[in-house]
């Protein structure tokens, strides 16, 4: 994750927290609305969280994060915005076009795992999580699998959940002057 920071030594023009806090809210909301564990709903109910927070969001802490030099979140940030946006966008696309889409950003996925792995679990949780998921929802779309499809949406939920965590702790102990919640 960008500048595992802890304590006093936050930046503070890095908008990592952001962008993460941001890609776990967006991954928690379509995760665990693609596992039909809230009756009546689905991914297509979570399009403007998608569009508006992962997609704008994201992309804005992504060249906010380049602008610091930091190229590895800049990338991650920008380019997952992008796929946010577009997937949010395109809600009506066919079945193949949409499990190509995801098939294709699963490898984006894959490449921010492999380019991240040396920064600790906390990117090997969301980015590999996310890598899985994003595969497995290919797999489903193309061969319309409820099924694996629930499956990605809990492997979403829980990198949102990775996502989400690895912000809480780096604000939380920015704030405190001290590590208070792991981060390791």
């Amino acid at each position: 994750m960008s500048n595992e920071a802890s304590g006093a030594n936050a930046r503070s023009d890095d908008a990592g927290p952001l962008g993460y806090l941001a890609l776990g809210l967006t991954l928690l909301a379509t995760g665990l609305l693609s596992t039909g564990i809230l009756s009546g709903t689905g991914v297509k109910d979570a399009a403007s969280v998608a569009h508006l927070v992962g997609g704008l969001t994201l992309f804005i802490a992504g060249l906010w994060q380049f602008r610091g030099g930091d190229r590895f979140t800049g990338t991650s940030f920008a380019g997952l915005g992008a796929f946010w946006a577009t997937w949010s966008a395109g809600a009506g696309a066919s079945k193949n076009a949409a499990g190509l889409f995801l098939l294709l950003w699963a490898l984006l996925a894959l490449t921010l795992t492999l380019a991240g792995w040396q920064g600790g679990l906390f990117n090997r949780l969301v980015y590999g999580l996310l890598t899985l998921s994003l595969a497995l929802n290919a797999i489903a779309t193309f061969g319309s699998t409820d099924g694996l499809g629930k499956v990605s949406g809990w492997l979403a939920a829980a990198s949102g959940l990775a996502a989400w965590y690895w912000a809480t702790a780096t604000l939380t102990n920015s704030g405190w002057a001290k590590a208070v919640l792991p981060l390791k």
